[in-house]
């Protein structure tokens, strides 16, 4: 039995052993960390939104690997702060609070990570706006703000201030604003509108595209749907610039990179490992306390002929 248990320790360590070499293989062989000698990018984000109020708070979070021991985040491509995690190997993310939003703290923000002597890519763009340094706009929809589920409606904002460029967002939506650019009016037309449409809009002044006005006042949409009507997603033309899809990152959009998933599912593959071990050593330790039980019961159990020699005997005395 401790031949056997030996052999069955030795399987499972020379297996995890082989898989981890597998895996380490198969790292060092990825494009990106040998070829490149970089790290998977991390991801960047802002609480509690992109937008926010001229003079409150905004804290900008970057995740990136469980072994990374440095983060930097840059400010419209300069180094702006440097943070280590306080328990690294446990947590995979900081935060970098700004605690007064201002026109010079709006801007592009991207950041990295450093494990041992490797820095990652630079995280997707993160662009921080600040509201409340303008008028404020006015919106209103036409035709009317209660239509038929297949009408076309179109949004009018409005800013006397001679704005440049202006934004339309519905509220409690993912959605990337849309962008229209007018003297002191811009016009966002939407349709044929279904049911999913149904909300409140606001709309945005901006003279640069980090700097908005107050928000307007909030107008609601009702669409009225018919039996048939089973559209869920708003057909509104949108802007497809880079610009702002990288202005929606936000904590929905957390996802673990390849080295965070090759880390967890070796990990796992271990463990597995482990449990047959002690599986089969259990197995084994019962089996063999079996065998030892059974010898005894037989020695201590007197055989039959005995038994008959032994009132024989008794007999013959009586």
């Amino acid at each position: 039995m401790p031949s056997t248990l030996a052999a069955l320790l030795f399987l499972g360590l020379s297996l995890s052993q082989r898989t981890g070499t597998r895996e380490h293989e198969s790292f060092l062989r990825s494009p990106r960390v040998w070829a490149e000698k970089t790290l998977s990018k991390p991801v960047i984000w802002a609480q509690p939104s992109f937008m926010i109020p001229k003079g409150k708070l905004v804290t900008i979070w970057c995740q990136g690997s469980h072994e990374a021991a440095e983060y930097q985040l840059h400010f419209e491509g300069g180094l702006s702060a440097s943070k280590r995690p306080k328990s690294p190997g446990t947590v995979n993310r900081v935060n970098f609070p700004i605690p007064t939003m201002t026109s010079q703290t709006a801007g592009q923000y991207r950041c990295f990570y450093r494990s041992g002597e490797l820095w990652s890519q630079p995280s997707d763009p993160l662009d921080l706006v600040v509201t409340g340094l303008y008028d404020t706009p006015t919106l209103s929809v036409h035709p009317r703000p209660e239509v038929t589920s297949g009408e076309k409606v179109t949004f009018h904002c409005r800013l006397e201030t001679a704005t440049s460029t202006f934004f339309l967002l519905k509220e409690g939506s993912s959605s990337r604003p849309q962008r229209r650019y007018g003297n002191i009016q811009a016009e966002f037309p939407m349709g044929p509108v279904s049911t999913a449409h149904r909300g409140a809009y606001r709309c945005f002044g901006s003279y640069n595209k980090h700097a908005w006005s107050f928000p307007s006042e909030p107008v609601e949409l009702r669409v009225q749907g018919d039996a048939g009507d089973t559209s869920f997603a708003p057909t509104e033309h949108t802007s497809s610039d880079h610009w702002d899809s990288c202005m929606l990152t936000t904590e929905a959009q957390f996802q673990e990179g390849p080295v965070l998933r090759d880390h967890n599912a070796q990990n796992l593959l271990r463990i597995g490992l482990v449990f047959l071990v002690l599986v089969a050593l259990v197995w084994l330790l019962v089996e063999g306390w079996l065998h030892r039980k059974k010898p005894q019961e037989r020695a201590s159990r007197p055989s039959s002929q005995e038994c008959r020699r032994f009132r024989a005997q008794r007999a013959l005395e009586k």
